[in-house]
């Protein structure tokens, strides 16, 4: 016999299942939802009783940050480093596609806090794609070099493919298609010229052009170096 309803019990809360919620809530409603009392509506719990789990809205930012980030798989020992090195960036970008009001927090939340305290699943990358260059030969100071150029390149390739928004995805014509047709065309020559390469933008071809220029002068970098004696 089914109790009543008012008896059925409900599941365990743990951290993990505060933020798993709090990136849904992310998902589905943007940043700004995010707040302790939207938190309890959508756990059905109060307010109050979440602070066990998190302990302010911060400490939920850097958790959502966190869970986002343990999506990604890196292997340092990986003897094949550019083909990590590709395979990380397509996987970064499925997961800011997945999760595209979470990407402010990936690129700007880091800046808030001091290296040594943010939350250790947001540093793991940092840790292993080092470890996966140090091994391929470059030197650590070199290493931390290619690190920030291709996060530096991966985050602006994700902004800007989620900034390709479209005004009227049903328009053939890609100047209306875009919005482009409202631009002053005296002023505006290029942007209008390139309606169709705009309109049919690759997310996943252009990660792999940009790719192709970054390791190649890497692999440039680090060929000297493996060929000099005694380095």
């Amino acid at each position: 016999m089914t109790p009543p309803q008012d008896t059925v019990p409900r599941r365990r809360l743990s951290r993990e299942a505060v933020l798993q919620t709090a990136l849904e809530l992310v998902d589905a409603e943007g940043l700004d939802a995010l707040t302790m009392r939207r938190l309890g509506q959508a756990l059905d719990r109060d307010p109050m009783g979440l602070y066990r789990y998190a302990a302010n809205r911060a400490d939920l930012l850097d958790g959502v940050t966190e869970l986002v980030f343990n999506e990604l798989a890196i292997f340092p020992e990986d003897p094949d480093w550019q083909a990590q090195l590709r395979r990380i960036a397509h996987d970064l970008r499925l997961i800011a596609l997945r999760h595209p009001n979470v990407v402010p927090l990936l690129v700007t939340r880091p800046l808030s806090t001091p290296l040594g305290l943010r939350p250790l699943g947001t540093l793991r990358p940092l840790e292993q794609i080092l470890g996966l260059l140090i091994e391929a030969g470059f030197a650590p100071n070199d290493a931390l070099h290619v690190y920030r150029a291709y996060y530096g390149f991966l985050y602006g390739h994700i902004l800007n493919e989620l900034q390709e928004f479209v005004v009227d995805p049903d328009e053939n014509v890609a100047l209306l298609r875009l919005g482009l047709h409202r631009l002053p065309a005296r002023d505006f020559t290029h942007l209008r010229e390139l309606a169709p390469v705009l309109a049919d933008y690759d997310g996943a071809a252009e990660l792999d052009q940009g790719i192709d220029i970054l390791l190649s002068g890497l692999a440039e970098r680090l060929n000297p170096r493996a060929g000099t004696p005694g380095v």
